[in-house]
């Protein structure tokens, strides 16, 4: 057993010296501190650089199918009242909706931007007596409600039971509900009074709404709609030209990531000219972001150009503000990384090994460099 273990002893690379042989110098202290120094720091620096997290960004072709597109949107504007403005979403495959009021919140505010009621989107108010029936009559006790269309009915038993009932049956024929006062249903709602009251204010709507993964758009306007054709028939209560000032709040695609900007946030645009449409074109690009701990953010950015199309002289135009998208076929990936703990390592036994051998070489320089020097004195001085 000793013979193998003189055979790992003269393995050993790092002969020990006698301590009596040691000979300390006052140019291998500061060597020895500088040196220690730049160890450190160049130490914090590497750990910087291993906790630090990188961004790395890759070009993919989106091959998804089926998915939804979810809009946030956040906007003011300042001349439009809350029961005149209305928000329509249609796409190419021919689907729309009109006057979305689901996960929708309006704030009426006055001339200043103050907010003056904060309300889920709908319309509603007291009745004012026993609702008018289809047949001509009031409601009776124990008698059904069935309410008239006032001639607008798909059927002989279609019933309206509500203003914005009577609206859509007066959409789908075509027609334009001009006078509200003369509707028992938006009577007893008060809305042809809301609207009156609500005149002068500004509206602020928030909200979000999911679409297909398809180009489509999404517009803000004030009318009401006429089956697949708008035309603004709320002339009889507000003469005056359209005014389609707007502030964006904020509008993005899909949910928060770091480092996400959404060039819309912020933008203002103030109305010069009467009427027109306002025109946003957004190019939306499929992104997923994964953090460093695994967690994945499905989301999306967007570039945008927009355009004021002014009112054509002697053609009336529904005026709005309009935001026309389309997808990107390639897909954005975003994954966070950093340097692993064995390159860490790596670093920083290099940093260490490198410092200790070039300070050990800058050491004997500088002795044997005050040794010959010394020797020369003292050959001098015999001499």
């Amino acid at each position: 057993m000793d013979r193998v273990f003189n055979k790992v002893r003269n393995l050993d690379a790092y002969p020990k010296i006698n301590e009596d042989f040691y000979s300390r110098t006052l140019s291998g202290g500061v060597i020895t501190l500088v040196a220690s120094i730049a160890m450190f720091l160049l130490f914090c620096s590497e750990l910087g650089l291993y906790l630090h997290t990188v961004t790395e960004t890759k070009l993919v072709v989106d091959t998804s199918r089926g998915e939804k597109l979810h809009i946030n949107f956040d906007i003011t504007f300042p001349a439009v009242s809350c029961t005149l403005l209305s928000l329509d979403a249609m796409d190419i495959s021919g689907e729309q909706h009109l006057d979305i009021r689901h996960d929708i919140i309006k704030k009426r505010i006055d001339s200043n931007g103050k907010v003056i009621e904060e309300r889920k989107e709908g319309i509603g108010g007291p009745q004012i007596e026993k609702p008018l029936q289809r047949h001509g009559g009031r409601l009776e006790h124990n008698e059904t409600y069935c309410g008239s269309c006032f001639g607008a009915e798909a059927s002989d038993d279609e019933c309206c039971n509500s203003c914005e009932e009577v609206r859509e049956a007066y959409r789908r024929k075509g027609w334009g509900l001009t006078n509200p006062d003369l509707i028992d249903q938006c009577k007893r709602e008060g809305f042809a009074q809301k609207i009156k009251d609500e005149e002068g204010e500004g509206c602020n709507i928030y909200g979000s709404l999911e679409v297909n993964k398809v180009a489509g758009n999404f517009h803000f306007v004030k009318s009401f709609h006429q089956s697949s054709i708008h035309i603004p028939d709320l002339l009889t209560f507000q003469e005056d030209s359209y005014n389609i000032s707007h502030k964006i709040n904020k509008l993005s695609f899909g949910d928060h990531y770091p480092g996400k900007k959404n060039p819309l946030d912020g933008v203002h645009w103030f109305q010069e000219n009467p009427n027109g449409m306002y025109q946003y074109f957004l190019k939306v690009v499929p992104t997923i972001y994964t953090s460093i701990r695994g967690y994945t953010i499905q989301s999306n950015q967007f570039s945008v150009t927009e355009h004021y199309k002014s009112p054509e002289i002697g053609r009336r135009s529904l005026p709005g503000v309009f935001f026309f998208y389309d997808l990107s076929p390639i897909k954005v990936t975003f994954t966070e990384t950093h340097i692993s703990f064995l390159h860490f390592m790596t670093n920083v036994c290099a940093i260490v090994g490198g410092i200790f051998t070039v300070a050990g070489i800058v050491d004997s320089f500088v002795y044997h460099g005050h040794k010959a020097l010394r020797k020369k004195m003292e050959i001098g001085k015999l001499g």
